[in-house]
């Protein structure tokens, strides 16, 4: 880093400026060198390698009697004065004949001294050879390299060197200044505006700058080196152009670390033709992804790349790259990876992910703007793969993969939001954005995401008003939304013209999709017998041709639902069974758990309230699988009030018809009040559901959303 004077004499870097804490690094790389005698320090340019190495080999030297030596190899081309350089390092000198490195590894075979080899990424074969010969000629010689990308021998050892890590801005910041990003930029501030201090009043706003420069030392550094015209606040507001503004280096430093452009372009050179292409397509990636997203982000052939250029340095049209096969991406992305400009990290699901940091994905959407067409041809196959994944997940979503589709879908959340808003603000592709948000209601609906949801469907329903099958299907699902009381109009409303424009098309699934929502909403305007009525005839219709098993089994549900309100809890508990063999036959999880929970329901409405507790908890298991956060905390009301129902005998013994009516009334205006935020209508005075006469649900204004419909059933 700046902080380092170069010390081309061999000895350790002068430290120039303080060395922010990295106690961790420290002490794992100390426990690295103590067991190994090759340790790679590998991370993204402007991290601190070479910085940390030096301070763990000022930490270890006393174990190397004959001391520590440090190899700069940045300003080095030519891979076969690798071992020269080396032996300047340590003043040997050889005028013979032999090949240098043969006459470097005899002069070290009875040294013991440490050897640090900083910037190897561009001499990666030459270093290799360099290590391998030490290693095998020498017993007492051991070596710290820093480098982008492993030199690949099987007695190395790694060390990822992460940026700092940086505080949540909106966060408790009373510790703030035990981070060491922070403490970084505090201390570079204070150079150059002496008397500047982490305080109160500007903790927040460090925070958020940190975050923004991913906690890069040299992105920090550069940027604390503008406090001298700009405050905090003006250098934030600064940042979308941050390649132009950090710009003032250390002259003293490496020209590559004069500025964060150079940094990263430095990493960019050393990366071989198809690394370039990928890590310019990857950077329409918003966030972590995996291998087989990167392999659909980055096929087909790139515009430009490879045509003939003029004398002007005009592209000619040319046949242009061929296109880039899966095996072509496997090998950059390991490259990159190797090159520490993608980031590998373990996936929620266990599986490998990958991450460009936004600097570098920055740089990469720069490089990928230089083509004409590339940027939108590739945003294009991100979204197109999105919308691949989400029909794959849909199809297979009534089924023993629920809770992995769940955690690919989390994972994959600021992907999706990309590529629907790809969709919905470029020319030409609204109705594709339509398409992935409608193919997505399982995902809204089921997976606690339902605001993000309605807030997708009406964009994209805005732009789409032709009749098309992707907007029946978006109507449908933004009713089946709905997200308040006063939305459950919008909602009929919009499920009515879904099954309208559904019946034009002749699409029948389409149709009885809409069909579901209609019931649910009456259901929950109480209009109890029309509710039944209309779920009786849809689950004696049975199923039609691309109908959803997921609806099909929630027509079941919403049927067991209006008997257990109108007090017939014997036929909803046989409804219900009927249910579960569905669900049981497909290892399905999700309908299941409503249909346990609406037993517990049922058997609340009979006064059994050990069943009831039972499939309470039962419901919740499969709740806590799929992720239905609304639906974990509606089982866990209505579990606490089978567990106050159980202890209190004399409630348990009260009139049924009163203790019929009273279950379906308190659970469904808890869930009302839950919507709203507020506490439940029993909670706020009114004696809900104890002592007060039992009044219908329309009549003291409580209309249940459908959003979470199924979580009363």
């Amino acid at each position: 880093m700046g902080g380092s004077a170069p010390g081309r004499d061999g000895h350790l870097p002068v430290e120039t400026t303080s060395f922010v804490d990295r106690r961790g690094e420290l002490a794992e790389g100390r426990e690295l060198l103590a067991g190994a005698r090759l340790v790679t320090l590998t991370g993204p340019g402007g991290v601190g390698k070479t910085r940390l190495a030096g301070r763990i080999a000022s930490r270890v030297a006393r174990a190397f009697p004959d001391g520590v030596r440090f190899v700069h190899l940045s300003g080095l081309r030519d891979p076969e004065l690798v071992p020269l350089a080396v032996a300047d390092a340590l003043g040997l000198h050889d005028h013979s004949a032999r090949p240098a490195l043969d006459t470097l590894v005899e002069r070290l075979q009875d040294r013991r001294l440490l050897l640090v080899v900083d910037n190897c990424e561009h001499l990666l074969t030459a270093c290799a050879a360099l290590a391998g010969a030490l290693l095998h000629g020498t017993t007492g010689v051991r070596i710290l390299a820093t480098s982008r990308h492993r030199l690949g021998l099987t007695e190395e050892h790694l060390m990822d060197v992460r940026p700092l890590p940086v505080p949540d801005p909106e966060g408790d910041l009373s510790a703030a200044d035990g981070y060491p990003a922070l403490a970084l930029f505090a201390d570079r501030a204070a150079a150059v505006v002496p008397g500047f201090r982490l305080t109160a009043a500007n903790r927040s706003s460090v925070a958020r700058l940190c975050r923004r420069l991913d906690g890069l030392p040299l992105a920090i550094e550069l940027a604390a080196v503008r406090m001298r015209v700009l405050d905090v606040d003006q250098l934030l507001a600064r940042l979308d152009d941050r390649y132009r503004l950090l710009t003032a280096g250390s002259p003293t430093a490496a020209p590559r670390h004069q500025t964060l452009r150079a940094a990263v372009a430095w990493s960019h050179e050393l990366c071989e033709e198809a690394e370039q292409r990928v890590w310019a397509r990857l950077s329409v990636l918003p966030a972590g992804f995996d291998l087989e997203t990167a392999e659909a982000v980055c096929g087909g052939v790139e515009a430009g790349v490879g045509a003939d250029t003029d004398a002007d340095g005009d592209a000619d049209a040319g046949e242009g790259s061929p296109p880039l096969q899966p095996y072509d991406v496997l090998d950059a992305v390991a490259g990159l990876v190797d090159k520490s400009v993608l980031c590998r990290e373990t996936g929620p699901d266990g599986g490998a992910r990958y991450r460009l940091l936004d600097t570098l994905r920055e740089y990469g959407l720069e490089r990928l703007r230089e083509q004409p067409g590339e940027e939108h041809a590739t945003r294009t196959r991100l979204r197109d793969w999105m919308q691949h994944r989400a029909a794959t997940c849909e199809r297979d979503w009534f089924g023993p993969g629920q809770p992995g589709i769940v955690t690919r879908l989390r994972a994959d959340q600021d992907t999706l939001r990309a590529a629907l808003d790809f969709s919905l603000t470029t020319p030409g592709e609204a109705l594709a954005g339509l398409r992935l948000a409608g193919t997505l209601w399982f995902h809204w609906h089921a997976c606690g995401a339902p605001r993000e949801g309605r807030y997708w469907l009406d964009r994209a329903l805005a732009s789409n008003p032709e009749p098309t099958p992707e907007r029946a299907r978006a109507l449908w699902v933004s009713g089946l939304l709905a997200g308040c009381p006063e939305d459950l109009t919008r909602g009929r409303y919009r499920a009515g013209q879904a099954r309208d424009l559904a019946h034009r098309l002749g699409d029948a699934a389409e149709a009885a999709h809409a069909d579901y929502v209609i019931g649910v909403i009456r259901l929950f305007s109480d209009d109890l017998e029309g509710a039944l009525a209309h779920f009786r005839a849809g689950v004696d219709r049975g199923r039609v041709p691309g109908q959803h098993l997921s609806l099909v089994g929630l027509d079941r549900v919403e049927l067991a639902c209006a008997l257990g309100f109108l007090g017939r809890a014997d036929e909803a508990i046989a409804v219900c069974e009927e249910t579960r063999g569905l669900c049981a036959a497909h290892g399905e999880q999700w309908v299941l758990s409503y249909v346990e929970r609406m037993l517990a329901l049922a058997h609340t409405v009979k006064g059994d309230w050990e069943r009831a507790e039972r499939h309470g908890r039962e419901a919740l298991r499969l709740k806590l699988a799929v992720h239905d956060v609304v639906g974990m905390g509606l089982t866990l009301d209505l579990l606490a009030r089978i567990a106050a129902e159980r202890g209190s005998p004399d409630r348990a013994a009260r009139d049924r018809a009163t203790a019929d009516r009273g279950a379906r009334d308190r659970v469904t205006a808890d869930r009302v009040a839950h919507e709203r935020g507020g506490p439940p209508p029993g909670r706020r005075g009114d004696r809900h559901g104890d002592q007060a006469p039992q009044v219908p649900l329309a009549a003291r204004g409580y209309a249940p959303s459908t959003t979470v419909s199924h979580s009363f059933t």
